[in-house]
């Protein structure tokens, strides 16, 4: 297997640090972001969708969602589980990575893109161009308010995300945390000393480094 990877980009971050806790390690094919590398010819043969990670299998297979290749990778190393042990597990953890996914991931991105200057005509990722419109970047960043909120409120009730136990959801969330306040430059609020209080715990974990 080989993963096409960016390392500074938070989609690619998300299978990184899931690959870290699971201790496997792979081939990594670098595609340089600030380059467009995505969007060459070359890279569409790979993923017409022009975005990173791709997870290439062995027999040339390539899957290009984040979700998919962490589920695969959850299917042939199961050790230590990140998508649960038992049917209600899995399915609590799929509700929050979905969450996690609409509510936290894409309001960044819609902060982030509908803002940026050098993402001038890129708000949304993909081969195609589209404008920046300034009320959706401000729309992102409310609900990004919303979603710090809403972590915190339910880990008042859980040590981690979708439970007592680490998760892939606690991945994604960590790397939405990161991706708000650090590209985004959404502060997280002191008053949430819940979410704070899981940040700081999941951010010293090896796995977060990667």
């Amino acid at each position: 297997m080989k993963l096409y990877d960016f390392p500074m980009a938070p989609s690619p971050r998300r299978v990184n640090v899931f690959l870290a806790e699971k201790g496997i390690e792979i081939e990594k094919v670098e595609v340089d972001l600030r380059q467009a590398e995505q969007m060459s010819e070359a890279f569409k043969l790979i993923n017409p969708h022009c975005t990173v990670p791709v997870l290439e299998l062995d027999d040339g297979t390539y899957i290009s969602s984040i979700d998919a290749i962490n589920r695969y990778l959850e299917e042939i190393y199961p050790e230590p589980p990140l998508f649960g042990t038992n049917a209600k597990e899995r399915a609590l953890i799929n509700d929050w990575c979905h969450y996690i996914n609409v509510n936290g991931f894409m309001a960044v991105a819609e902060a982030l893109r509908n803002s940026a200057s050098r993402m001038k005509d890129r708000a949304i990722t993909g081969p195609h161009n589209f404008a920046q419109i300034p009320e959706l970047a401000a729309r992102g960043r409310e609900r990004v308010g919303y979603f710090f909120e809403d972590l915190n409120a339910q880990l008042a009730k859980t040590k981690y995300v979708a439970g007592d136990a680490y998760s892939v959801a606690d991945v994604g969330a960590m790397v939405v945390v990161d991706f708000a306040t650090g590209m985004a430059k959404i502060e997280l609020p002191e008053s949430l000393t819940n979410l704070k209080r899981w940040y700081m715990e999941v951010s010293a974990r090896p796995s977060a480094s990667a």
